[in-house]
Formats: structure tokens, C-alpha cells, sequence
């Protein structure tokens, strides 16, 4: 236990996200790479979803260090993202049971900490639940600002629109982060114009403008390409304006989501300045700070334990053939067959073994 305190020196003070108010940008900068090492070190005893969570490492500590959780609420989407922030949040020390029997859960829940007000487990709800909590403090209840962390594979589907379309009616103080990482668990599919390119010079962020401007030639070539592709995507008609502006939206970004000096600067103006809602498109890399994670083609969206060193997976073998494999190989056989077979997928081929049938 020495050893491993000697190496987060900074995240041995962290009871709670109240010990981030007292630390300086620069301790918090460093406090973010403490955590993600910390993150590396939970999982490879755990297995769990690691990825997702190395990419909001930076988001997190800015959005504990900015707001007043847990009276501000913060809803992780789909929530397989939370373990940096459970570590912050007073769950360091039950890491260790990480999805087991009696351990922590592997999504935020409820009665498991009130850093957790959302229980989610699935994609595409954290806005509707935010705009639920904003509709409550605007009618008294004893809650602060509520914002939605969305990754942009879960933001093209019909409960995200919904939300934006609701919250963009409402009008109401909202904060939703777009977390951007061009890696959901399979690649997005449809239509939906999700990057946004311009923040409105004449809207209540317009001095915030000058903090983005100029970001996407500063970002790494990876991330650039993404945001370039974002406004030949998004920007759509010039006089008509972006899609999140069209519905009430102020839009801030692309910024780089693993700059700590970028996420603090724009969350403090945001909180200082919002009046309705505000969408923040942070550009991310799932993996982020290690290497096996990502160089490997899911970016470790879901690993066994394994040796942080080399990155390899202790996978234990078993003779049995698994479901998921026997169900899409049979699947694909069948269809081979038979043309009218159609398959649907929850966005997810590979986990519902219909990869295969669509590989053939």
C-alpha cells in the first residue's frame, strides 16, 4: 500500500471531490495523471471497461473541480465511463471489488453513493434525466445544475434527440458535454448531423469564443481530423446555423478534452455564464495514456484482469463454445440459405454475434 500511495501522491488527499476546490490548476493537471494510472491499476485486477474511462479522465477531474457535486448532478452516459469518477468520489478503496458480488457496480447506481443520481446502464438517457433534475430545481427542489456526459455514438439515438429537442424548449440551465471520441462500441451508423463547428459570436458565450478559437489547429492530427470532418459534416446551411443552435443549444468547441488548462477555463465560463442550455464538444482519445489500450482496435472497451505492463489479458479457457459465437454462426447459415432472414442489432454486432452474419 506504501508503494502505491508513493505514486498518487496527490490523489491520497482526495476523499471527495470538495479536496479538488483547494488544488491549483496545475495540481490538478498532474492529479489527472495520477488517476489515470490509478484507473489502469483498478481494472487490471478487475477487468472491467477501460477504455471509455482512460478518455474522460480529464473531463472528470474538470467537472468535480468546477461544480458542486453532488447538489450539481452529473449523469454519465452510458455510464461504463465512471470509474475515474468514482475514485473521486469517495470509492477508492472498494475499487478492488469492481463488478463482483457486493462490490461496486460497473455503471453509476444509486444506492450505491449520492455522487450517483442517475442509475444508468444504458445509452441515450442522460439528458432527458439532467433536463428532469433541472425542471426540479426550477420548481424548488434542493438540487444544483445537472450535466449529461454523452459519448457521440449515444447521442445519435432517438432518446438523445428527444431530450435535446425537450431541453432546447425548455430553454433551461443545462450543461451537456459531448464526449467525442470517435470509438463507440461499433462504428455509428445514420444520418444524424452530430459535430457542430461554430460557437454564435452574439451569443452569452461569446467571450468563450476566443478560448476555442483556433482549437482545431492546435489539437493532435487524430483529433484535428475529427474535428475538421465535425464542421464539413455539421455546419449544414451557413445563415441557417448548426444543428444544437437551432434548438436553443449554445455551443462551445471543439475543445481538446485531455487539456486540463482547456476543460477547467471552458467549464468556469460556462458555469459562470449559462442561462439556458449549453452543449461542450470535447474532442477525446478512448484509451487514452495507455498504450495497449490505445493501440488495440476497441480501444479495451471491455477487458479481463491483465498485466499493466505488457497489456495481455488473462483470459480463462474453456471447452464449451461461448452462446453469443454458436448464435451468430448459425444465424449466418441460416441466412445464407434463406434471403428473407433479416438481422437487427442493439448497435452492438460483435456482442450479439450478428458481426458475423454481416461479415459473410
Amino acid at each position: 500500500m506504501t508503494d502505491r500511495k508513493s505514486k498518487t501522491p496527490l490523489l491520497d488527499t482526495v476523499a471527495g471531490p470538495a479536496d479538488l476546490k483547494r488544488l491549483t490548476d496545475g495540481e490538478l493537471s498532474a492529479l489527472a495523471h495520477e488517476l489515470r494510472s490509478d484507473v489502469v491499476e483498478a481494472v487490471s485486477r478487475t477487468g472491467g471497461h477501460l477504455g471509455s474511462s482512460l478518455g474522460v479522465v480529464e473531463l472528470t477531474v474538470g467537472i468535480h473541480a468546477v461544480f458542486d457535486t453532488p447538489r450539481d448532478k452529473v449523469i454519465w452516459d452510458v455510464g461504463h465511463q465512471c470509474y475515474p469518477h468514482k475514485i473521486l468520489t469517495g470509492r477508492r478503496h472498494r475499487m478492488g471489488t469492481l463488478r463482483q458480488k457486493d462490490g461496486l457496480s460497473g455503471f453509476t447506481k444509486r444506492s450505491e453513493s449520492d455522487y450517483d443520481p442517475f442509475g444508468a446502464a444504458h445509452s441515450s438517457t442522460s439528458i432527458s434525466a439532467a433536463l428532469g433534475f433541472t425542471v426540479g430545481r426550477d420548481m424548488g427542489m434542493p438540487t444544483g445544475d445537472a450535466i449529461a456526459v454523452i459519448g457521440d455514438g449515444s447521442i445519435s439515438a432517438g432518446m438523445a434527440y428527444e431530450a435535446l429537442n425537450n431541453a432546447g424548449h425548455e430553454g433551461r440551465r443545462l450543461f451537456v458535454i459531448l464526449n467525442d471520441n470517435e470509438m463507440s462500441i461499433a462504428p455509428p451508423t445514420g444520418a444524424m448531423s452530430t459535430y457542430l463547428s461554430n460557437l454564435s459570436r452574439n451569443s452569452p458565450f461569446a467571450p468563450l469564443h476566443a478560448i476555442a478559437e483556433g482549437m482545431e489547429q492546435a489539437l493532435p492530427k487524430p483529433m484535428r481530423d475529427g474535428a475538421r470532418r465535425a464542421r464539413e459534416m455539421v455546419t449544414g446551411v451557413e445563415s441557417k446555423g448548426t444543428f444544437f443552435e437551432e434548438l436553443g443549444f449554445d455551443y462551445i468547441g471543439p475543445i481538446d478534452g485531455h487539456d486540463m488548462d482547456q476543460v477547467l477555463s471552458v467549464l468556469r465560463g460556462a458555469r459562470a455564464r449559462a442561462t439556458g442550455p449549453v452543449l461542450i464538444h470535447a474532442c477525446t482519445v478512448k484509451g487514452k495514456g495507455y498504450a495497449p489500450a490505445e493501440g488495440s482496435a476497441d480501444k479495451y472497451h471491455g477487458v479481463s484482469k491483465f498485466d499493466v505492463e505488457t497489456g495481455e489479458q488473462s483470459k480463462g479457457k474453456s471447452n464449451a463454445p461461448a452462446y453469443t459465437s454458436v448464435f451468430g454462426e448459425t444465424l449466418a447459415d441460416l441466412a445464407a440459405r434463406d434471403p428473407a432472414i433479416v438481422a437487427v442489432t442493439a448497435a452492438m454486432p460483435g456482442g450479439t454475434g450478428v458481426n458475423k452474419m454481416a461479415d459473410r
